[in-house]
């Protein structure tokens, strides 16, 4: 292709997770042609990597309006709004339906490898506006070809980029080599192959989210289980232990989010896990037996430990992107006007203002990243944001700018709110009773509460929302 077509060209949306395959079908309910590009083999690839991991969020909060919309003629039935989902269910009963809908609309097997105007590198200010964006693809056979597109919506997520182990935001020395005894995902203990690496085992958890406290469970219940004997979790924090570090527990207005949390502590009260607070990753080595020890930045030592699951957030990819003019906070990686209002260095709370269009803008106009990308390395993103994201975004693109502005969304509490966030001030840690400069790794065990062993128990094991 070696020109514009003559026809106006489609708008042009990255990834058919649950925020892109969305914006498809707003984009469809506008009367503008979308084009959804997946890398993966099928839409939701991402989502289908964590099947086996159930959301803290009801189908009632992840089916967008417009995707119900689109799939209700062809017989479509939405679950129960009030249970929740795994991630494999998410995707074989609504992503996949929604993308065999949109038919010829979603292309899988398609990366994007660049993003650029036509015949203008980011440098070229002339007559910028009126040229087409032009789509650099690498086909699943090989084939390399370019497109144009009118806009471009970037749904793509941060899943193909996890954050590290390390804590200064590189790998730790020594992090590649040991790959091999490292995962970046919450693994999948049902799958004897997987449930066999980790049982008997002593595994550390790098991380203080959602997706830490569903691995803690998962690895409680394998030590509970009758081949999992001797099944030890170690719990590495970089903060102390405070009020706030299991979640809002019953204040969290998601029940199945706070029961996480509970979970996570119920793993340390009875147990099954260590906590190891104060603790940033500078290095893993290898001991004699080929163990893995981490070393942290004050040369604190562990014990070694036979597996590291790291769950330290994600981090969005921009690579494809470097031709375009971006409006990127220089700490989150999130638009500009978006990036104070989900900041976890000014507050933790699971509110965020609601926000569209005009939040999500850029310098080069006509470009949105949407979904989690939107975060970027900001945690705590809900299915229902991205829904709310694109349904303005695609009314800005149509020249709706009344409806594009009318933006109306009010997210779940945490139960947590306030503090520093992600970072271990010393102020927020004398708060949480942690400490500076403890010499040695403090391993907390905790008085168990009744209540707590039953309410995880009736939750939902595990918690991801994304794109």
């Amino acid at each position: 292709m070696n020109a514009p077509a003559t026809t106006e060209p489609p708008v042009v949306v990255i990834g058919a997770g649950p925020t892109g395959l969305a914006a498809a079908a707003h984009l469809l309910d506008l009367g503008i042609e979308p084009l959804v590009l997946e890398a993966g083999p099928a839409a939701g690839a991402a989502v289908r990597e964590w099947s086996h991991v159930r959301l803290f969020s009801t189908w009632g909060e992840v089916v967008d309006p417009a995707a119900e919309k689109l799939l209700a003629p062809t017989g479509w039935t939405k679950p129960d709004s009030a249970t929740y989902p795994s991630g494999g269910d998410w995707a074989e009963q609504y992503l996949q339906p929604l993308a065999d809908v949109l038919g010829d609309h979603v292309r899988t097997g398609a990366t994007v490898t660049g993003v650029s105007r036509n015949g203008r590198d980011r440098v070229v200010d002339a007559d910028r506006e009126q040229q087409p964006f032009v789509v650099h693809i690498a086909n699943a056979d090989g084939r390399q070809e370019r497109l144009f597109a009118r806009a471009v919506i970037d749904a793509s997520g941060t899943w193909a980029t996890p954050s590290p182990a390390g804590g200064s935001g590189l790998p730790a020395l020594g992090e590649n080599a040991a790959s091999n005894r490292i995962t970046y995902r919450v693994p999948d203990l049902k799958d004897p192959a997987v449930r066999a690496r980790y049982a008997g085992k002593r595994t550390a958890v790098i991380g203080s989210g959602a997706s830490a406290f569903t691995a803690l469970a998962y690895l409680a219940d394998l030590a509970k289980s009758d081949d999992g004997a001797g099944t030890k979790g170690v719990w590495i924090l970089r903060r102390g232990i405070s009020g706030s570090t299991f979640g809002g527990g019953e204040a969290d207005q998601l029940p199945a989010r706070g029961a996480l949390g509970l979970a996570a502590k119920a793993a340390v009260e009875e147990g099954h896990a260590d906590a190891v607070t104060g603790f940033r990753t500078e290095a893993i080595e290898r001991d004699a037996e080929g163990r893995l020890v981490l070393v942290g930045e004050d040369g604190r030592r562990l014990d070694a430990v036979d597996e590291v699951i790291v769950l330290t957030g994600f981090r969005p990819d921009l690579s494809f992107l470097g031709e375009l003019r971006l409006g990127l906070d220089e700490r989150l990686q999130a638009p500009v006007e978006l990036a104070p209002l989900i900041d976890p260095n000014q507050h933790s709370c699971g509110t965020v203002y609601p926000h569209g269009h005009r939040e999500l803008a850029h310098p080069e106009q006509g470009v949105y990243l949407v979904g989690m990308k939107s975060y970027g390395r900001a945690p705590t993103f809900l299915a229902m944001t991205g829904y709310e994201q694109v349904r303005s975004v695609a009314a800005a693109i149509a020249g709706d700018l009344a409806s594009a502005d009318r933006v109306e969304l009010t997210l779940p509490e945490t139960g947590v709110c306030g503090g520093a966030g992600l970072f271990d001030t010393p102020q927020a840690q004398e708060a949480d009773g942690g400490g500076c400069c403890a010499p040695t790794p403090q391993l907390v065990q905790l008085g168990t509460p009744a209540a707590v062993g039953a309410a995880a128990e009736e939750a939902p094991a595990g918690g991801c929302c994304g794109s």
